[in-house]
């Protein structure tokens, strides 16, 4: 039984947090010749974050952790209400790697696990991907990988957007495109069902362009 049937339903972005993830920076490339300040913005996003839920880091290693703890105390940014995890990843856009979290009527959880694929693009995601698994496990939610036709699905989070209530938005050039395409032979159709399996969509919005 998949999720949709069982009564759960992917939350609104806005609806009420347990919790925000990030992972902190680390990967130059991703910022060339602009990383200098890129930890002090993230010790931004944590001050306004943590202000209203606890929030979860992901680091490289203990060293990484240490880094990130000076950065956020030189910031002035409050200790408490902050976890840190040491899982490696290899970027830290944990939007569209971790795991969406649906929820049923009495609050709760499951979380749907996509495979990522560094956008059909990187060489370097596996780490990427088993942190999305990494996410779910330190959650204790139960865990579940979406397949269709004996395969893994490709979904990045950010590709999506809902608003709770069964409405989902995606766009036909990140789903549809042969161009860094995620998963061969998925069309519309496939993808729709697969949305309303695991999320309980009932209505997609498809954006041209």
């Amino acid at each position: 039984m998949t999720p949709s049937h069982l009564g759960y339903r992917w939350p609104a972005e806005w609806e009420t947090h347990a919790a925000t993830w990030i992972a902190w920076p680390h990967n130059e490339e991703d910022w060339p010749g602009k990383f200098s300040p890129i930890p002090w913005i993230y010790a931004e996003i944590v001050r306004w974050l943590r202000s209203s839920e606890p929030v979860h880091i992901l680091v490289q290693s203990d060293t990484h952790r240490q880094e990130a703890i000076k950065v956020l105390q030189r910031a002035n940014v409050p200790g408490h209400d902050i976890y840190f995890h040491v899982v490696p990843t290899n970027r830290s856009w944990v939007r569209d790697y971790a795991p969406l979290f649906v929820k049923d009527r009495d609050g709760k959880k499951w979380a749907v696990k996509w495979q990522f694929n560094g956008w059909a693009k990187y060489a370097d995601w596996r780490e990427d991907d088993a942190a999305g698994r990494a996410i779910a496990q330190i959650s204790g939610a139960p865990a579940v990988e979406v397949v269709e036709g004996g395969q893994p699905v490709v979904l990045e989070g950010g590709a999506i957007d809902g608003n709770g209530a069964g409405l989902l938005m995606t766009t036909e050039q990140c789903l549809l495109s042969s161009v860094q395409e995620r998963n061969n032979g998925l069309g519309r159709s496939d993808y729709e069902k697969l949305f309303f399996q695991w999320l309980g969509t009932q209505q997609v919005l498809w954006l041209v362009g």
